[in-house]
């Protein structure tokens, strides 16, 4: 089999690499460049002032480095200047400390010795001191020393061991007395000799583990502990040291070594275990100082003094002393079991009051290592040679060092103060400089931004080639001024094109589509469409001349030559239709209903133009000549999503090769001022062997050549084509119901933001205290049980609408959102597929509300609740619209019921369900439709798995209750049939809205007015499209016309509606929809949109009278073609089924 050949001039070849669907993006179009001479001089300028203020911010930086290192280093220098002043006072004072108590423990060795010496009773070691006590507390007194150990030990020897307890138990009751009277000792002497172990002994372990005294036996002489000062010297309850062995303690055995072998004083360390705050023990090392007791040259006893390092730094009173590391350092070995790791060093952090222990090593911090201030301040001085080997003599030296802390208190904010100074003389004298500058270059910057602004103007009017002639000049001597002027010096910028397209593209529907919208949404569809289509006129380098309304002008072949200018502009029509209706698709989510069955109407003609900027106010570039009209024509005698060409455009296609683009019209049309003419179709794509269009697009593609001319009238082809080739591209993979389903919940979830927001903001589960309460509501034999004539509302809150204003911020949840939409599409499958009374037209119900709350809040558009701040305007919009835009769930109420107020419609009026007694009437007797939707609306909402949903719309049990009130009054509003309850709403009426106000408490008057106006908002809503342009209109009568008509012949209805139809609906705006839209000005709070659809409904009312007749007429003419087709179909059915 051959294989089919292929043509250059095939469309699915040559159009298909420019489809947009192809996935290939669309480049966009060139931004506004600025003159390259400006640019330069632009550029030069900057560089300039870059490199000054580059230099100006360096002399600045330097200077400011240099002064505010300048000044820290002075505040260092100080810092070292009072420190070393400091720490010379200190170790002065501590030297001079020591020596006096080493001076003062020898003095008190003499007088001992020589008081011994006076006394004949007295010989050693069998010495008692009188008043020993007292005269030790004068010692510790005397340095300050607030918890000392002054022992007084006389040395036993093994002769006089034997004597010594008798002597013990003799002289210690005496000293004990002197003690306890000196000292205040609670305790008595009997206990204290309780506790004494009279013999000399020391501190053994027996096989019990427990601690016992043990007699001294070893040969040599015993150092006894004797009296000391204080007395509380207790090991425990039971047991004192008295008379212990000192030489038992290896530190104190040491230091006997050197004074018994120097017969001078001698100092060692001593460690001690106190208990901390947390229960466990510190260990504290401080010094011991053994001053010797002589008798005639001979060692007779010791006197032992602990000196607490802590005591002894915090009672230096050093003025100025703060934050300073005091460092012992010894060449011995400081405590008896050091770890290996510690050293002969102790720290202590000391101020002129207190002092901590730091603990066993050199705590300073290095960098300060050279400002030490160091002294001797313990040097025995000792011959080594005297001592026995191995001894060790200590030599103390205390070194001071200074802390960040201490470093801190001299460091000021006087370096940055004066940096901040000299950045700050600099900074004026730049300022003084620069503004200088800048009034000399403000005016030629003022100028430069104006001609920048009026050259990004030009561009986007003018083409590259005008704007650039327009600069220069067209002639010698002339200015861009006069060039512009009306009448100005040399000729007007204008040119003869002879070869170019010009395309006209309008949007089909746009202005009854636009009737029914706010003003932002209808700027949003044409600000979308049109960037599309510049998007496309870039790519294919076909130049847009102007937009006027809805359509879209362009041209191809000027200002640059373009011998393909036919063929660029056929394929950017094809790209505009496609992308026509994937936008709409897109955009019916967020514009509503409808918007989807806009379609785009396009001519297209070549031929010669007259091209050129028309001088005078405005000036512009414009096309002129019979192309223009041609074109123009083309296009209103098109039809939707088609393209129709000219003659003459065919024949140029025809002549690049590209003749399977179009197919011949099948009648050719006729054009004022040209006849008849025969045109082209031009084919957007080709239909697939083996599949053809199903009627529902060849219905809505009306193909019978229906046109809507931009002077709003219709104009249809005496004869049809039969196009196969039409362009039946898929509308989109989401249906109209599904887009409807996603509007609604764009609608909803904006105003479920506000519900949450005034709550706070917090999402919170669903309250399950209000199941029993959501269980017994709509419990009643009806709905219109629960009507109410007015609904308490709530009322305005300052603090409430803050919290609604960042809305926008609150986030509902997924499973919220997904909730709202499985509602929302559980409603939409309740809807009837009805002609008129369907989720189609509920939507459009839902549509006219949206605009008529946004009307209300925004009612003032200079002081309205979206810009004002002022809680006094606040007020005055919250009261004028009676308390409805107080809450959000009022407004979200009154949506929700517009969605639901005609789900599961029979597609017959209440009167007719109640004549067949149907369930329904049987159960609800009136307003049977509006019950039932509310009835079956509120069981789904009520079902377990919208929790997450009704957690958004209440939280409470009030606002539950008025969810329900208002959903029940605003649904039972949409029966305007029912006598008795329009009886009820005139009465109202007329007492809330008259003239002469009836006196009445306020708030109800308010609530009375807020239910009264949401009743007709429904009302109106639920008739909006009487209200709207006269095409929305004319298509849901026809469709309200196909319900009624089909019920009729159906034999559910008794008359034939044909007969009365167009009688009836002129009553119906002359006794319902006029007086209805008159209402809504009258009651002062929809602002503009009242006049809007009274003006609307007026038209539309005089319109029907005039074209009513025959229109219903063609209504009948089309049932009776629907019913053929139906049974024709119905019949090729049947037949099908029967060959199988």
């Amino acid at each position: 089999m051959s294989k089919a050949p292929s043509y250059p001039g095939d469309w699915s070849t040559t159009m298909s690499q420019h489809d947009s669907s192809s996935g290939v993006d669309y480049p966009e179009p060139v931004e506004y460049r600025a003159p390259a001479v400006a640019k330069r001089e632009e550029k030069a300028v900057t560089r300039a002032k870059c490199f000054f203020v580059f230099f100006l911010l360096l002399a600045v930086c330097g200077t400011a480095t240099a002064t505010y290192l300048l000044m820290e280093s002075q505040e260092r220098n100080d810092f070292k200047a009072a420190f070393e002043g400091t720490g010379s006072e200190v170790s002065t004072v501590a030297g001079q400390k020591i020596d006096q108590l080493y001076s003062a423990l020898n003095a008190y060795s003499v007088f001992i010795s020589s008081e011994v010496a006076a006394d004949p009773n007295s010989s050693w070691p069998f010495v008692t001191i009188p008043d020993y006590s007292l005269k030790s507390e004068s010692i510790a007194e005397l340095f300050g020393l607030q918890s000392p150990e002054i022992i007084m030990c006389p040395i036993v020897n093994e002769e006089d061991r034997e004597g010594w307890p008798s002597f013990v138990l003799e002289q210690a009751p005496v000293w004990y007395q002197e003690s306890i009277d000196n000292e205040g000792n609670k305790r008595t002497v009997d206990k204290l000799m309780n506790m004494t172990t009279p013999f000399l002994h020391y501190y053994g372990v027996d096989e019990n583990n427990m601690t016992t005294a043990e007699k001294v036996t070893r040969p040599g002489p015993v150092l006894a502990n004797w009296q000391a000062y204080p007395i509380d010297d207790f090991i425990s309850e039971i047991s004192t040291l008295r008379n212990l062995d000192m030489l038992e303690f290896p530190e104190v055995a040491d230091q006997f070594q050197i004074t018994s072998s120097t017969l001078r004083p001698s100092t060692g360390f001593i460690q001690i275990y106190l208990a901390n705050e947390a229960g466990g023990l510190v260990r504290i090392i401080d010094s011991q100082i053994m001053q010797p007791i002589m008798e005639y040259g001979k060692l007779v006893g010791v006197i032992l003094l602990k000196l607490p390092w802590l005591e002894f730094f915090e009672n230096l009173h050093i003025d100025g002393l703060s934050d300073t590391i005091a460092v012992l350092r010894s060449n011995c070995n400081i405590g008896i079991g050091s770890s290996p790791t510690e050293k002969n060093e102790l720290s202590y952090l000391i101020d002129s009051s207190n002092a901590v222990f730091l603990g066993q090593l050199d705590a300073h911090n290095p960098k300060y290592g050279s400002l030490v201030v160091s002294r001797v301040i313990v040097d025995d001085a000792l011959d080594t040679v005297e001592l026995p080997h191995g001894v060790c003599v200590p030599k103390l030296t205390l070194d001071l060092y200074p802390t960040e802390e201490f470093e801190a208190s001299f460091q000021t904010s006087k370096p940055k103060l004066y940096t901040v100074v000299v950045v700050a003389i600099f900074a004026f004298t730049s300022f003084v400089f620069l503004l200088y500058d800048y009034f000399v270059g403000r005016r030629q910057r003022k100028f430069m931004a104006r001609i920048m602004r009026q050259d990004k103007i030009v561009s986007n009017v003018f083409p590259a080639a005008i704007r650039d002639r327009l600069y220069e000049g067209d002639q010698k001597g002339s200015t861009d001024e006069s060039l512009l002027e009306r009448g100005g010096a040399g000729t007007p910028l204008a040119d003869l094109f002879l070869e170019t397209t010009i395309v006209f593209a309008d949007i089909a529907g746009f202005t009854s589509w636009s009737s029914a919208r706010e003003p932002a949404q209808v700027f949003i569809l044409l600000e979308t469409i049109y960037g599309e289509f510049d998007k496309r006129a870039y790519r294919h380098n076909v130049f847009k001349v102007e937009t006027v309304g809805d359509c879209y002008v362009a041209v191809a072949g000027l200002p640059e030559p373009d011998k393909d200018h036919a063929m660029a502009v056929c394929r950017f029509a094809r790209d505009c239709v496609k992308a026509m209706k994937d936008t709409t698709l897109k955009l019916e989510v967020t514009l509503g209903p409808d918007t989807s069955e806009l379609e785009l109407r396009v001519g297209v003609h070549s031929g010669q133009v007259t091209a050129g900027v028309l001088r005078g106010e405005r000036s512009r570039f414009q096309l002129f000549g019979d192309t223009m009209n041609t074109a123009s024509r083309m296009e209103s005698t098109s039809a939707r999503s088609r393209i129709q060409v000219s003659q003459v455009t065919a024949e140029l296609l025809l002549e690049s090769g590209h003749s399977a683009w179009i197919s011949p019209r099948n009648s050719k049309i006729f054009v004022k001022g040209k006849g008849e003419m025969q045109t082209y179709w031009l084919k957007t794509n080709t239909v697939k062997k083996g599949l053809r269009p199903s009627k529902s697009k060849i219905d809505m593609l009306n193909l019978d050549e229906t046109v809507v001319l931009s002077d709003g009238s219709d104009r249809t082809s005496e004869t049809h084509d039969d196009d196969d080739n039409f362009d039946l591209d898929d509308v989109g993979v989401m249906t109209k119901t599904e887009r409807l389903i996603e509007w609604n919940v764009e609608v909803l979830s904006p105003l479920l933001q506000q519900i949450v927001a005034s709550r706070g903001g917090d999402l919170v589960p669903f309250n399950q205290s209000l199941s029993e309460t959501e269980a017994n509501i709509g419990t009643g034999d009806t709905v219109l049980e629960e009507f109410v004539p007015i609904i308490p509302l709530k009322r305005f809150d300052a603090a409430e609408l803050s919290k609604r204003q960042k809305a926008n911020s609150i986030d509902i949840g997924e499973e919220a959102t997904t909730q709202l939409r499985n509602y929302l599409s559980s409603v939409a499958s309740m809807y009837r597929d009805n002609p008129f009374h369907n989720f189609e037209h509920a939507s459009h119900v839902t549509a006219s509300v949206k605009k008529l709350l946004t009307r209300i809040v925004n009612v003032d558009a200079g002081n309205g609740l979206s810009t004002s701040t002022d809680e006094v305007d606040l007020i005055d919009v919250a009261g004028h619209s009676y308390g409805i835009t107080s809450d959000p769930l009022t407004q979200f109420s009154v949506v929700f019921s517009a969605i639901i107020h005609d789900m599961d419609h029979p597609g017959v009026p209440n009167a007719q369900l109640v004549k067949e007694n149907t369930r329904d009437a049987q159960v609800f007797k009136k307003s049977i439709a509006e019950q039932n939707s509310v009835d079956l609306a509120w069981i789904m909402l009520m079902d377990k798995e919208y929790e997450a949903l009704r957690a958004c719309i209440y939280h409470t049990e009030d606002d539950l209750r008025r969810f329900r009130q208002l959903v029940v009054n605003t649904v039972m509003a949409t029966d305007i049939v029912d006598k008795e309850l329009q009886a009820l709403r005139k009465a109202r009426w007329e007492t809330a809205f008259a003239e002469t106000p009836i006196q009445d408490d306020n708030l109800s008057s308010e609530d009375c007015k807020a239910t009264i106006v949401i009743e007709h908002l429904i009302q109106a809503s639920d008739v909006s499209h009487t209200m709207q342009h006269w095409h929305i209109y004319k298509s849901w009568n026809e469709k309200f016309f196909m319900e009624c008509y089909s019920a009729y012949k159906a034999g559910r209805a008794d008359s034939d509606p044909s007969k009365n139809w167009y009688k009836g609906e002129i009553g119906f705006f002359d006794f319902y929809v006029i007086p209805l839209a008159k209402k809504l000005g009258n009651c002062g709070v929809f602002g503009v949109s009242s006049h809007e659809y009274l003006n609307y409904a007026q038209s539309n009312r005089e319109e029907w009278a005039r074209e009513g007749e025959g229109i219903v007429k063609e209504y009948l003419v089309k049932y009776e073609d629907t019913a053929v087709a139906v049974s024709s179909r119905s019949l090729s059915r049947e037949k099908h089924q029967d060959r199988k």
